[in-house]
């Protein structure tokens, strides 16, 4: 029988109060009420914790990298307590035939009832070649999981979208999860990005732990409470936008106030993610705030959609039929004119108060 989280953490000695502690903080991460926090302590002491199989295939280990980092709640509590991860090949210990032995192992002992996350895509061309796993295609790694697992997490824009190794001309064949032929017809949650947040990533295996469900998702497969909004939507440079106030060029006058990115090829205004209120690095920053346009790095086919500082010439605001460039030429016009119209008043008021004098 696997610990629950419960079990696992009275054993390393934490305290009940501790425990709550950790419950309502969890919450917070998920965006979730107060009122939620007895059920996520209900779920930690009597659900037994979830086995994952997490699967490598082409990619960079961004993912990996971003996910190791989570501060609420902390990775080394997910892997070591929330989860029972049975199978990573960047994080186990075991290697060759003896790591290639516990994926058999899982989906016997747990057929019907694991996670398979997925980091990374198979390639498809010459059956597979292009990318070995224990002496065999990742496809017949991928697939075999997949066929008994529970459900499948797309993690990053490499599992979900195929990303730099699916950009043109893709000699690989590289192959988003979804679209593998024959993968089966489990539920496939999709955390795009490259890599995705790290407290995203934990948030979700934390809601399918606490919910014994999938968190609801959008026509893409994404979950909505991180892919519901655009990054504009909530970005704190969004008013300069609205005002027509953009950097020209890195490290302009307009760079230094903070305006708008837009015209530097920011995505903000199509894409899709959580990093203008999540953010990165335990909520410090996010590209913007650094400085740096979003590449949109969460959407699909972000590669191959031109230059990261091209940026896109048919984006509204409130609905007004022009694009930036035509809004921040407007807004320059009324403002000139408004200093025209000031001018002309005043010239006006002191003509008329001279003409009374000299009466």
């Amino acid at each position: 029988m696997i610990e629950t989280f419960y079990d696992v953490m009275r054993r390393q000695g934490i305290s009940r109060r501790s425990f709550v502690k950790f419950c309502s903080l969890t919450a917070s991460a998920l965006g979730l009420g107060p009122a939620v926090v007895p059920q996520i302590v209900h779920a930690m002491e009597t659900k037994p914790r979830i086995p994952v199989l997490w699967l490598h295939g082409l990619e960079c280990t961004c993912c990996s990298e971003s996910f190791i980092r989570s501060a609420h709640p902390l990775a080394k509590d997910v892997v070591l307590s929330m989860i029972s991860l049975d199978y990573d090949d960047t994080l186990m210990a075991a290697a060759g035939h003896q790591a290639e032995a516990i994926i058999e192992e899982t989906i016997e002992k747990y057929d019907g009832n694991y996670i398979l996350a997925v980091e990374g895509n198979p390639p498809l061309n010459e059956d597979g070649m292009f990318c070995i796993i224990g002496g065999k295609p990742f496809t017949e790694q991928l697939l075999h999981a997949a066929e008994h697992c529970k459900a499948i997490i797309s993690w990053g824009s490499c599992a979900s979208w195929g990303c730099v190794q699916a950009a043109r001309p893709n000699p690989t064949q590289a192959t988003p999860i979804h679209k593998v032929p024959g993968i089966p017809a489990k539920p496939i949650i999709k955390v795009p990005g490259c890599p995705p947040i790290a407290e995203v990533m934990t948030a979700v295996i934390t809601y399918m732990l606490t919910f014994e469900q999938i968190p609801a998702l959008d026509r893409q497969g994404r979950p909505k409470m991180f892919y519901s909004q655009r990054v504009h939507d909530k970005c704190y440079r969004r008013p300069h936008f609205d005002a027509g106030q953009f950097v020209e060029s890195f490290d302009d006058e307009g760079a230094r106030r903070g305006y708008c990115l837009y015209k530097m090829g920011c995505k903000g205004p199509t894409t899709y993610n959580a990093c203008s209120t999540i953010r990165w690095n335990g909520g410090l920053s996010f590209p913007i705030q650094a400085g740096h346009p979003c590449i949109g790095c969460s959407e699909d086919g972000f590669w191959d959609k031109g230059s990261f500082y091209q940026h896109t010439t048919d984006t509204h605001q409130f609905g007004v039929e022009a694009n930036a460039d035509k809004v921040g030429l407007a807004a320059a016009g009324i403002v000139g004119g408004a200093i025209a119209a000031h001018a002309a008043v005043s010239a006006l008021k002191s003509a008329r108060k001279q003409g009374g004098d000299n009466q």
